[in-house]
């Protein structure tokens, strides 16, 4: 049987089964309570069995992960009140990710891979934008329109709006006041650097499931501390994009001897906050279901209160660092945030929260036949990898000794809706120029009324290119990007 310490005092030690791995977990607490170090240690344990992991790293102070720590007096105390044995300092594999690309490998999707679901979400629509947005989906999706990129749906959303009188029987009204709400909070989200995001070569999910040569799980860190800054929704919405992809992607497995990968959500409650019921839903879903696939996912906040009650009640490892109580409402949250764990007689699990010191938690695990165990008081072991982060010389370093090194960092434009509108506009230019030309030689011959090309033809003539082209298949989305929430 395969286990990670968590941590331990009094001779008492909690030990997670990893068999369990995959029932989800919680990390909350106060800030400076010692929630990073709890989620790195976790990523090590997961690690050292063979689980790769992935992270978002909000502080940046997890990249010394990699590298081995340091021996000190407080670290060795520490041993010894939990009693751990052959405790050896180690570095971890990783790979470094960067949506923006500064400090890790690009890491990018496209725009039709996205969907209309988490897009609308991303660009914060109302009901009837959502709509517009589905339509402009669908419209692409019948004549084999690639949305890749940003500028591909800009296109897409203009070209609706020449021709949104005669697109309307078929797709609904598309006004031209939707159409640019739209247009001007794409402006706003490439202001926040998400052209970076939307494009291709897309990430390829495997890449995040990898061991190394000794069979050490690799630790993806994502440096999110600038894109949390600057869209922290964007943070959000490739987190939910990522979790959806792996449960599409990813076979069911049966009961497993430890998870076939672990995700660590920091910032958690930003996946929730404002977002639309039937977003909500989908998330919940995933997260009920996602474990069947092998997959953990465990959230990081200051509170567990962040998470919904749905996602909550799933949850079967909980670590709690210390919360205060200034006000009844404080209070109130840690009364709620207590009865979430199965009592222990010995164990005051209100008053201990607000007690616990920096590096001390109130930890539940699940026993092998997946009943939560009683709250324990421990002290969480310390981490064998640095505690702090690399220096940008030794991160440049990793990254160019990478597997992954020049696999991501050409960006590639291949033909797709943007190129294919273009040419349809320069040649019905060039079109009618032709027309007008003939029109004045021949004064007397039959002028066409209208020059300018009818939706239907539009239709046609863009499905009958893409037809042709390598573009021309068709567009398979997940769960959060599907127009009808599964694949086709």
């Amino acid at each position: 049987m395969q286990e990670i310490l968590i941590g331990g005092q009094n001779g008492t030690q909690v030990i997670m089964n990893a068999a369990m791995g995959n029932r989800h977990g919680m990390i909350s607490g106060a800030t400076g309570t010692g929630k990073t170090i709890t989620l790195q240690i976790l990523a090590e344990g997961f690690s050292k069995i063979g689980v790769p992991v992935f992270l978002a790293d909000i502080k940046g102070d997890l990249s010394g992960i990699t590298i081995p720590g340091q021996p000190n007096e407080k670290i060795s105390e520490r041993i010894q009140q939990i009693g751990i044995a052959n405790f050896q300092h180690r570095g971890n594999p990783a790979v470094f990710w960067d949506i923006f690309a500064k400090t890790g490998h690009p890491v990018r999707t496209t725009v039709s891979d996205m969907g209309p679901l988490l897009l609308s979400n991303l660009l914060e629509l109302n009901d009837t934008q959502t709509g517009v947005l589905y339509s402009c989906f669908k419209i692409a999706d019948d004549n084999g329109l690639l949305l890749l990129d940003l500028k591909d749906l800009r296109s897409m959303l203009r070209w609706m709006g020449d021709e949104s009188k005669a697109l309307q029987a078929e797709y609904g009204n598309i006004s031209d006041a939707s159409l640019g709400a739209i247009q001007r909070q794409l402006l706003v989200l490439e202001e926040q650097g998400a052209e970076h995001f939307f494009g291709e070569p897309a990430i390829q999910l495997e890449d995040f499931c990898k061991t190394d040569f000794s069979g050490n799980g690799v630790i993806s860190i994502l440096d999110a501390t600038e894109l949390t800054t600057k869209s922290p929704r964007l943070y959000a919405t490739f987190l939910l994009w990522l979790l959806s992809e792996l449960f599409e992607t990813l076979p069911e497995v049966g009961d497993a001897d430890r998870p076939r990968l672990v995700l660590f959500f920091d910032e958690a409650h930003l996946l929730f906050d404002q977002a639309p019921k039937v977003l909500a839903d989908k998330i919940e879903q995933i997260v009920r279901l996602i474990r069947s696939k092998g997959v953990g996912v465990y959230f990081i906040s200051q509170s567990p209160l962040d998470i919904p009650e749905d996602i909550l009640g799933q949850l079967g490892l909980k670590i709690q660092h210390a919360l205060r109580a200034y006000t009844p409402k404080d209070q109130q949250v840690i009364r709620s945030v207590a009865a979430t764990f199965r009592s222990n007689p010995e164990i005051d699990t209100e008053a201990a929260i607000q007690q616990l010191k920096t590096g001390e938690a109130l930890v539940s695990v699940l026993h092998k036949d997946g009943s939560p165990a009683p709250v324990e008081r421990i002290f969480i072991r310390p981490p064998e990898s640095r505690i702090g982060p690399l220096t940008s010389q030794q991160r440049d370093e990793l990254i160019r000794r990478s597997p992954f090194n020049g696999r991501y960092e050409q960006e590639v434009d291949r033909e797709s809706a943007y190129e294919l509108l273009k040419r349809k506009a320069e040649k019905q230019a060039e079109t009618a120029i032709e027309e007008q030309q003939i029109k004045q030689q021949k004064v007397q011959a039959p002028a066409r009324t209208n020059n300018r090309q009818t939706a239907g033809e539009a239709l046609l003539t863009s499905a009958a290119r893409a037809i042709g082209s390598t573009v021309g298949r068709q567009i398979i989305r997940g769960i959060m990007g599907s127009l009808l929430g599964s694949r086709r």
